[in-house]
């Protein structure tokens, strides 16, 4: 079973260059969990399944600490999660940061992390 939460919004100020501490740009969040929840289809009840609130809030707060590495707040992301679902069988996490400064036109760069419980 697989719950995916997709372009969780968030305005940050990852980068390697000094600008993008100052002046920040639009980044986006997909996370993918392997879970069961099937106990939660037939009881209706939200402490069955993971609660999209919390995952977004986790998100969040990861987004709001400066890193220079896209790859590192994923992981932080990867982390956090893990914490919240210890019971997940996967979990994957993709940060994309939109038009990345370089000497030409990226549209975007895409980070992945994933976890697989053995």
């Amino acid at each position: 079973m697989r719950l995916s939460v997709c372009d969780i919004e968030c305005y940050a100020f990852h980068g390697c260059m000094e600008e993008e501490g100052r002046i920040g740009q639009r980044f986006s969040v997909d996370i993918i969990i392997d879970f069961d929840f099937s106990e939660s289809v037939s009881s209706d009840d939200l402490n069955d399944t993971a609660d999209y609130v919390e995952l977004h809030n986790r998100v969040r707060k990861e987004m709001s600490i400066r890193s220079k590495l896209i790859e590192h707040v994923a992981g932080r992301i990867l982390n956090s999660i893990k914490e919240y679902m210890p019971n997940a069988k996967a979990i994957k996490v993709m940060v994309t940061k939109y038009n990345p400064p370089v000497n030409g036109r990226i549209g975007k760069a895409v980070v992945e992390v994933e976890y697989l419980k053995n």
